[in-house]
């Protein structure tokens, strides 16, 4: 039996293509595989081939310096003086089925609705450093923090400023200041006009601060992949890492361009 030919090939160009139009627009497989001209397992499989090899980049510092690990993240901000900007983020996902073990714990307690969340790292002009692994979205900001090692790496490592929200108190006091977290309310009730003058003016400051970091997760959900996620829960972290280093990337080449102009 002889077999025939096959029509169509689709080449490491045309894969990595079909990724970034996934990632991008949202575009689904069927539709992929209708541009392409091939079979929708192919295209399946196209984007599982080269979805990690771009998470695996990581981010783009320069255009010879990419940082893939929280620990690079924190040495690259001790070595630039720059301050670091972390915050939690959330992307909608699929709800497992019913009868799932541990179903419960992609329900969010912030935002009452199935989950993963990841912690995002910029720097003071909001380009993207860092983007973590997802966890459930059960799971608390300040603990995520500290099962990526965080508290250690600050403690032992560079002396480097770190804002953060409200999340995260506590982690000022195990990393020696370097946490810079909202200040604490001291009054519940009646507290006098001039603290509430004080305590507003301090919480401003420090969210006039942080805000670039929302500005890189804004940034991050433009990409439809990360708008809602309606694949398998566990390529989420490849998807939402492959996103971050493309950012990033496209980020360094906008700042050089205009420096250039």
């Amino acid at each position: 039996m002889q077999w025939a030919p096959v029509k169509h090939r689709l080449v490491f160009v045309d894969r990595l293509l079909a990724t970034l139009v996934h990632l991008r627009h949202g575009a689904t497989h069927d539709v992929l595989a209708c541009w392409f001209g091939v079979d929708r397992s192919t295209i399946t499989r196209a984007v599982g081939e080269v979805r990690p090899l771009l998470a695996e980049r990581g981010c783009t510092i320069s255009p010879d310096v990419r940082l893939r690990s929280l620990a690079e993240v924190v040495e690259h901000l001790g070595a630039t003086g720059k301050t670091g900007i972390i915050d939690g983020t959330e992307i909608r996902v699929r709800r497992p089925a019913a009868g799932r073990k541990e179903r419960d714990k992609f329900i969010s307690g912030k935002n009452k609705q199935n989950a993963v969340k990841s912690m995002v790292v910029t720097d003071e002009d909001g380009r993207v450093l860092f983007c973590s692994p997802t966890k459930p979205g059960s799971c608390a900001d300040i603990t995520h923090a500290r099962q990526l090692g965080l508290v250690k790496l600050l403690a032992d490592g560079p002396a480097v400023e770190i804002l953060a929200d409200a999340g995260y108190q506590g982690l000022g006091a195990q990393t020696g200041g370097r946490v810079v977290t909202p200040p604490h309310r001291k009054f519940k009730k009646n507290a006098p006009d001039w603290y509430e003058e004080m305590y507003e003016r301090q919480r401003k400051a420090h969210s006039s601060r942080r805000i670039r970091v929302e500005h890189g997760i804004a940034h991050l959900k433009n990409w439809r992949a990360l708008a809602r996620h309606l694949g398998r829960r566990e390529h989420m972290s490849d998807t939402l890492q492959a996103v971050a280093g493309l950012l990033s990337h496209q980020q360094i080449t906008d700042l050089k361009s205009a420096r250039q102009m």
